[in-house]
């Protein structure tokens, strides 16, 4: 059997460790070449010892990532995945950008939130938003993907079907997001710094997250005109997990039953989306180190507020496990390939 060579740039940071995590095992490809500006030259299992045995390859540059590869992964910080993108579209190769660049579809939204420009328009135009279980149609034969940030992934599962049934309305939304430590990157700064975030918990980037714009994008698509959203999160003293719990009143005449009828349906084929029974709550501990997205649905029926809370892996369904899934499409293989973790009971 012929594996399809894989490359990661920015492979030493968290999401790009676990990208390599997950892919070392896959069954249907192989790791092409792995590169890293701060560690160039390195060998991977050094910097990570944890791959001693498993893949001890050397870090090189960009450009033999792409020469060795067929299937190029970017988990680079946002700004640095264009130009990338347009050397793998010249060598006709499949490019996923586990940053930023290729999310927004407002090239003013990109500028106001993340200060740069669409380097290249086409390319943006060529590209798909990697959220499947909400766009696979535009996902399949694509050759550039915006995998999608960790907060969206998990907003937009709990919230989409319910925007785009009108089961909800559009304004006094409210989404409460807790991620772990690991969603700020491998840097440490003074809020990630052990003695800051240890036996604290903390909200930041109050209404003013980077995420905002594309998660309004994907719930406005869903509900089919403009959706704005009050965004906090928080950051939680675990390494791992985002769990969501989001607020928005019900349109007159739905309640829970209905809410749950109408989850059942949308997501009653979809292998990574676990629609909790009737009285549980989904929690981060259940979906660690795997690519499911628990669901679970409550209501306020005092002030007619649908309540759904959402836990996902921040490294796994959102970032690394959620590129292969979206690789997997790409190369006409089942979106479960090499991505069937049982997480952790304790």
């Amino acid at each position: 059997m012929v594996k399809t060579k894989v490359g990661i740039v920015g492979v030493t940071g968290y999401a790009g460790a676990e990208l390599l995590r997950i892919l070392i095992t896959h069954p249907y490809v192989k790791i092409g070449a792995i590169s890293s500006v701060s560690f160039e030259d390195s060998l991977i299992s050094d910097v990570y010892p944890a791959f001693y045995g498993f893949c001890d390859k050397v870090c090189k540059n960009q450009d033999k990532v792409i020469e060795k590869s067929d299937v190029i992964f970017a988990a680079l910080p946002a700004g640095l995945s264009q130009e990338l993108a347009y050397k793998c579209n010249q060598e006709d190769k499949i490019f996923i950008d586990l940053g930023a660049d290729f999310r927004l579809s407002n090239e003013e939204d990109y500028k106001e939130w993340y200060g740069g420009e669409y380097e290249n328009k086409n390319l943006h135009r060529q590209s798909a938003y990697g959220l499947p279980e909400l766009f696979r149609s535009e996902i399949r034969g694509k050759k550039i993907i915006g995998n999608p940030g960790c907060y969206p992934t998990s907003i937009a599962l709990a919230l989409a079907p319910a925007m785009k049934a009108r089961y909800i309305k559009s304004s006094g939304i409210i989404i409460d997001s807790k991620s772990g430590t690991t969603g700020a990157g491998r840097g440490t700064t003074q809020t990630t710094h052990f003695p800051e975030c240890n036996e604290n918990f903390a909200a930041y980037k109050i209404a003013a997250h980077r995420h905002t714009p594309e998660i309004e994008q994907t719930l406005s698509i869903a509900y089919g005109s403009s959706v704005k959203v009050t965004f906090v999160p928080h950051l939680l003293p675990v390494n791992r997990g985002i769990l969501s719990t989001c607020y928005a009143p019900l349109a007159a005449g739905i309640g829970e039953h209905e809410v749950r009828s109408l989850y059942e349906r949308v997501y009653g084929n979809e292998y990574f989306v676990r629609l909790l029974p009737e009285g549980s709550v989904a929690n981060i501990k259940n979906v660690k180190y795997s690519n499911f997205c628990d669901i679970s649905i409550h209501t306020d029926e005092r002030t007619g507020t649908l309540i759904i809370c959402s836990a996902i892996d921040n490294m796994v369904k959102g970032a690394a496990g959620q590129a292969v899934q979206n690789m997997n499409i790409l190369l006409g293989l089942p979106e479960t390939t090499g991505l069937e973790f049982v997480p952790p009971s304790f």
